[in-house]
């Protein structure tokens, strides 16, 4: 017997041992901290008690969970179905719930058909198989980046009228917010939020540090900004950088890749064996090549399954 819930926050540590277990049937190893499970429940825009889900069997073992959310006021929703391995029939119970559950969120913004997201590791192939029998197609996939360091790595010299600030002020981290949504505007599945939507998203992470968000101005202009937290400290004892933007008027003069070497530096100064990032094989820049120029190399693949209904 399957007995279906709404989940509280009180619940992260029993849904990241599912999580665990998840990851390590499909890769090996876990790929969750307790940390990314908190950010979920945590998330702004899910409701617990409309958009979310739990399964636990008669003796109180969670056996899955899943959850939808709409990150803004488009038509995207992104879902997530995760169910203990061996576990027989909530996959198939849970995932008809949710792309319900899609399309309501999608009517609630005023739209009439749901774009929905789902994301797999390319190595799952039981995810994948699901993703496929409820009529998703591969969408894009990211590569997971990484740079592991010897010692000390040489932070990178100031070109003269550029000048660096940390996001420990309410004027640099609004800048930066700006930065990010110009320079993320044309890639893919990028949802617009407001400065208090993506402020408030980044203060729920217990990840988050403004000290490693840092704006770069040229001639006192706002034209870059790379933001860093702990996401892969505890696990992988990595730093990792989240977000790398730079507006399309300042691109091609080096500003990116002068940022991601400034976040090694750092990173390797806190005593971290090395930086993570993702990249997105449809990015519009060519940030697969930066990331490769500056000595980095891919280690996992991690695919986004789309359908529209």
């Amino acid at each position: 017997m399957h007995i279906i819930r709404r989940p509280r926050a009180e619940d992260a540590a029993a849904i990241h041992e599912l999580s665990a277990a998840c990851d390590v049937a499909a890769l090996g190893v876990s790929d969750t901290t307790l940390g990314d499970i908190e950010e979920v429940l945590a998330e702004p825009k899910l409701d617990l008690d409309q958009d979310a889900w739990l399964a636990h069997d008669a003796d109180g073992r969670l056996l899955a969970w899943a959850w939808a959310v709409g990150p803004g006021d488009s038509d995207l929703v992104e879902i997530e179905v995760s169910v203990r391995p061996g576990v027989d029939g909530l996959a198939e119970r849970l995932w008809p719930v949710v792309l319900e559950r899609a399309r309501e969120l999608a009517r609630e913004r005023g739209h009439d058909t749901a774009t929905v997201d789902v994301v797999a590791y390319r190595a799952d192939e039981t995810k994948r198989a699901l993703a496929r029998k409820y009529g998703f197609e591969p969408s894009t996939s990211f590569s997971r980046m990484r740079i592991d360091f010897d010692g000390p790595v040489e932070p990178p010299a100031e070109p003269p009228g550029l000048t660096l600030h940390t996001g420990l002020s309410d004027e640099v981290r609004r800048e930066a917010h700006r930065v990010q949504q110009e320079g993320f505007a044309d890639h893919y599945g990028f949802v617009p939020s407001d400065y208090d939507l993506w402020s408030e998203r980044r203060q729920q992470q217990s990840a988050n540090d403004w000290s490693q968000l840092i704006l770069a101005r040229v001639d006192g202009r706002p034209a870059a900004m790379v933001h860093g937290n702990d996401q892969f400290v505890i696990d992988q004892q990595c730093g990792y950088v989240a977000t790398l933007a730079v507006l399309p008027e300042f691109r091609g003069r080096g500003l990116g890749k002068l940022l991601l070497r400034r976040a090694f530096a750092a990173d390797a100064a806190r005593g971290r064996k090395g930086t993570i990032l993702h990249v997105d094989s449809n990015n519009v820049t060519p940030a697969l090549g930066l990331y490769e120029s500056a000595g980095m190399r891919p280690v996992l693949t991690i695919d986004v399954w789309r359908r529209k209904i």
